[in-house]
């Protein structure tokens, strides 16, 4: 089974993916459009980087604070919330999900991920 289908089979979970580094695929399941998908995955890859970017900066800055490499972001507004972790993308109804249980499965599912494809 994907990850993007144990995570659509979470409470309160919309559509999740996943996207390549160098912005070239991506894959979905939910209740997205496929041009919604595509969009999707380009801001995530996008902010990916500039995430990246910003927190090598913060460890150039702090040498030793553990913010670099970053494993991931997420934005929360006021009726859903899209989390990124590695190359993988959720969006969540925040009334029926749980951030915390979908982070957590993130942080668990996706421990041994190489991060130097950033």
């Amino acid at each position: 089974m994907s990850i993007a289908s144990e995570l659509l089979a979470k409470p309160g979970v919309v559509a999740a993916g996943e996207y390549a580094y160098r912005g070239d695929r991506f894959s979905y399941r939910g209740a997205l459009t496929e041009e919604y998908a595509r969009m999707a995955s380009v801001m995530c890859r996008a902010t990916t980087m500039g995430a990246n970017m910003e927190s090598a900066m913060l460890e150039a800055l702090r040498p030793g604070s553990g913010l670099h490499p970053p494993r991931g972001w997420l934005v929360h507004g006021p009726g859903h919330t899209l989390c990124v972790m590695a190359n993988v993308f959720c969006l969540l109804d925040n009334a029926q999900a749980s951030i915390n249980d979908i982070v957590g499965f993130l942080r668990q599912e996706l421990a041994d991920i190489n991060t130097d494809l950033i």
